[in-house]
């Protein structure tokens, strides 16, 4: 069945995002042509401000709203700047602050090591960790990469460079399955890993 172009643009669109397959991305796309007017021009303000509203703090690295130079984490008085739990994405930051048993502040390298694909510590936010934890006040470095071969190289590449510091390195402890994502672990999962972090030999 040839469809009208623009049903088959949106098709196409949604293809393109993770976890979306052909026959989802149809679904979804035939849903936004039945549904009332307000459902797409909500959707359509959104992502429109999805990229004009949105900034990244200039400290760790997370989401803020366009306009600021830190986040909310970071501005907080109340949160441990001694404590620093590095974290591979944005939305890992969100699964640790579901738990509300993490009240330090973070760090988000936007990715993680990988020889592979050509990732290194010039790509991803590596250097600005360094720069935070030499500046002083930081007593522990919570690296809480997936628990993946690319996670596991990562959080060996930060020991390594934190070294010289005195600061301890922490790993999150196995409470994550190997390849599993933080953004899909369940809250008992994420606290007793958080609690039972060890420092990295």
């Amino acid at each position: 069945m040839i469809l009208p172009e623009p049903i088959q643009k949106l098709i196409n669109a949604f293809e393109r995002l993770p976890g979306i397959g052909p026959k989802s991305a149809s679904r979804l796309a035939f849903y936004l042509l039945r549904a009332p007017d307000e459902v797409s021009q909500d959707l359509s303000e959104a992502l429109n401000g999805l990229k004009d509203k949105i900034a990244f703090c200039e400290e760790c690295f997370n989401i803020t709203e366009a306009g600021r130079t830190r986040c909310e984490v970071c501005e907080n008085p109340k949160r441990d700047g001694s404590l620093i739990c590095v974290v591979e994405e944005a939305l890992d930051v969100l699964a640790l602050e579901r738990v509300g048993a993490y009240n330090g502040k973070y760090h988000v390298l936007h990715g993680v090591l990988s020889p592979i694909e050509g990732v290194g510590p010039d790509d991803i936010k590596v250097k600005p960790l360094i720069e935070r934890v030499a500046r002083g006040g930081v007593k522990e470095v919570i690296v809480a990469t997936n628990p993946s071969m690319e996670g596991d190289a990562t959080a060996l590449y930060l020991q390594q460079q934190l070294r010289q510091y005195k600061v301890q390195v922490t790993r999150l402890a196995r409470g994550l399955p190997v390849g599993g994502d933080l953004e899909y672990a369940d809250q008992n999962t994420l606290l007793r890993a958080l609690s039972g972090r060890r420092e990295m030999d």
